[in-house]
């Protein structure tokens, strides 16, 4: 998809964020949540993918020292399929070693085989199983990815927290 775009998410994203991640997940985090992550949450960093203007998708960590943790990766279901997902999971994995992270985790549903797939394409392999952790009783792979590009030397972000819009 040439007209895609992947840059940081800003508070003026949250509500199509939100709405993504209502529409794809079972138990999704609210507006609110998302708002908290981008003005309070200091390791918290979310990157958006944009395409004429409207937010097609998104991906969420934290870095907390040399890890980083995926908090949520979704794209809106028109979309899937077409690499927006493993845009975003690229620019993530950079993000994270710009920051300074040396690993990744996530917790991925068992069942849930197309992301599973897209993180096995990036290095990560399954390292625990957590009984019953979603809300459904299902359990979650924790997943873990050493494979991440090099910093970029050019790299800076000086603020962490959105306090506007």
């Amino acid at each position: 998809m040439s007209d895609l775009l992947i840059r940081r998410m800003t508070l003026a994203d949250v509500d199509q964020v939100a709405a993504i991640e209502r529409a794809t997940f079972s138990a999704p985090w609210s507006k609110a949540s998302f708002a908290r992550e981008m003005t309070t949450n200091k390791v918290a960093r979310y990157l958006v993918a944009v395409v004429d203007n409207t937010v097609v998708g998104f991906a969420g960590m934290h870095v907390i020292l040399d890890e980083g943790h995926i908090t949520n990766i979704a794209v809106t279901s028109a979309l899937r399929g077409q690499g927006i997902g493993r845009k975003l999971m690229e620019a993530l994995m950079q993000y994270a070693s710009n920051l300074g992270a040396v690993y990744l985790t996530l917790e991925v549903r068992t069942s849930n085989e197309v992301a599973i797939a897209l993180y096995q394409a990036h290095g990560f392999v399954a390292v625990n199983r957590r009984k019953r952790y979603y809300d459904n009783g299902e359990d979650a792979l924790l997943m873990v990815s050493q494979q991440l590009p090099a910093a970029q030397a050019d790299f800076s972000e000086p603020e962490t927290i959105f306090t506007d819009q």
